[in-house]
This record gives structure tokens, sequence and C-alpha cells, in this order.
């Protein structure tokens, strides 16, 4: 027995040893995470983001699911409420949408809606798309994210991926990328499914990156616009939008040391009322907050404003 005991030791079960053994002295074993940059130091994942502790969950805001608000300069979570709870995203799925969109399309692509734009659910926000009609993906995109075509989020898609199943299968890939572990979409628009689904804390991580692209911030800020595109026999359609939030159309005024830059709002009967936006305080630092799954649109921005009021100097 002993005999065997020796010779499984010095056998390493098989293997004469590990093809990169951990050595403190070799870089490429081995990385010191610091705050100090080096050619030899590695960042860890969560340094140039907020981390949300999922004990230290608050409950103060009634009539919302969940919500949170991060400081993006300080990478430091101002309030979280439920933030890693999965739920319904509705129509902030159409973040993602976009992202994607911005990072494998082109602005100037021609985009031919094919026959799966039509929309038969009732109540589902769309712009009108047809089959053969012809826009350009930087016309698509305000369609997208200003008015949230549910449309024009499938012609998206198809140019993308060639199909949605396959858009939704990079949707969670880069979801996964961006650490949003607690996410799976199975459309692009976010009408309702059981099996889409993601958190408060992964949108932040969608839009944070989003926000990475000048196209996003400035659609997502525009309260208006007008284009015209085409049919399939190419004569014009006129498309005048307006944005679906509320703080950009002054219908909901934002508390006082509070500027809404823009946002994505989202709505269906499961999911509730949702909005995620980008902010700056009085000093210009901007802030990312979210809620999902308000009781209704009152309640939503009413919420988010008393959300605003935990942001240092506001009061």
């Amino acid at each position: 027995m002993m005999i065997i005991i020796i010779t499984v030791m010095l056998a390493g079960c098989g293997r004469s040893g590990y093809e990169m053994p951990y050595d403190y002295k070799t870089r490429m074993s081995a990385f010191t995470f610091s705050s100090f940059n080096s050619e030899d130091t590695a960042s860890p994942f969560a340094s140039g983001i907020c981390v949300a502790d999922p004990a230290d969950n608050e409950s103060n805001l009634s009539g919302v699911a969940a919500a949170g608000l991060f400081d993006i300069n300080s990478k430091y979570t101002v309030y979280s409420q439920n933030v890693h709870n999965k739920l319904y995203p509705a129509s902030l799925t159409k973040v993602m949408t976009a992202l994607l969109a911005l990072k494998y399309g082109h602005l100037e692509d021609m985009i031919t809606a094919s026959s799966n734009v039509r929309i038969s659910e009732q109540g589902a926000q769309v712009i009108g798309l047809k089959e053969g009609d012809r826009l350009t993906l930087d016309q698509a995109l305000h369609a997208l994210l200003m008015y949230s075509g549910n449309d024009v989020s499938i012609a998206i898609a198809e140019y993308i991926s060639g199909s949605v199943d396959e858009f939704c299968s990079l949707m969670n890939k880069e979801a996964m990328l961006l650490g949003a572990t607690n996410t799976h979409f199975v459309n692009p628009h976010g009408l309702s499914d059981e099996d889409h689904y993601t958190t408060a804390y992964d949108l932040y991580l969608i839009f944070n990156e989003a926000l990475k692209y000048e196209k996003f911030r400035e659609i997502i800020s525009m309260s208006e616009y007008t284009t015209s595109y085409s049919d399939r026999d190419g004569n014009p359609k006129t498309m005048n939008l307006t944005n679906s939030n509320l703080y950009l159309t002054q219908e909901k005024p934002s508390p006082d040391g509070i500027s809404i830059i823009g946002g994505k709002t989202g709505t269906t009967n499961m999911a509730g009322s949702c909005l995620i936006l980008l902010s700056n305080d009085q000093k210009g630092d901007p802030y990312i907050s979210v809620i999902l799954k308000a009781d209704d649109r009152d309640t939503l921005y009413g919420r988010m404003n008393t959300m605003f009021e935990e942001i240092p100097g506001i009061y």
C-alpha cells in the first residue's frame, strides 16, 4: 500500500508537472493587483465599475421592485435596492440592442426590413415599418432609443446577425463579457417572455458600456427627431419622433441640482414602468440611475427624484 501511495505522489496523477507553475517572480504566472499602472500590473475586473453588495439592499423606495444609483467618476454605488434581483426589463433591453448595433454596425449602412418586423402584440410600440422599407442604421437607432420602436429592433437584429435568434445569442455573449451574469435575452426589444430577464445592476453595466459611444449619448439626449426613409418602391416616408423620456419633454421635472442628460424608458404589463438615466449633479459629475418595475409612471419618476436626493450635496 505504501508503495502505491509513493508512486502516485511522484507521478502527480499522471502529469510530470505544470506547463506554467506559479512563481511570484515570474510576470506571466502571477500578477500583483495594485493601484499603480505598469506593464507588470493587471487591473481587477471591477476596477472601472461600481460594485453593489447584495447584502447592502435598502428598501426605502416603495412602489418599485429594484433601484440603483451609481456614481460614474467615483465608481461608488450611492443607492442599492434589490439590484441583483432578476426582473423583466421591458424596452430597457434596447440599450443592449443599440450597443451591439454601434459596436458591430455602420451608421451609414442601409437596412431593409423583412416580413419579420410585423409586431402583432397588442399595444406594442412600433414606427410602422413594412417589408421592404429601407432606412439607415443611424435612423433606426433614433427610432429604437427615442421612440422605442419594437419593429425597428427586429430590423436592427437581422442587419447585425442575420436573424433574431443569432442576435440574441450575441446579446447574451456580450452580456457575459460585461459581467452581466444574471441576464438572459430572448429578443431584441423586451416584449415580455418569462425567459427574458436581467437585473438593475446588469443594466447599469450594459448602459455604462453603451455610454462609451458618442452616438448613443447623442441620441438618448434628443427630445425630438424628424427624418425621411423610403418604402419598397422608393417612396418617402416621414418619421417624426418624440422621446418617450418625460424628463426630456419637460413633462416631469427633475430635482434642483440634477440635470437629466438622457436615458431609456420601458413599459409592459409584466415589467411595470422602467427607466435608466444618465444625469449630472450641480458640479457636472455623472451618475447612472435605474428603476425596474415601478407601479406606474408617476411612481417611476417620483421615486427616481427621491433617489437623486441620495447624491451628496444635492440639498
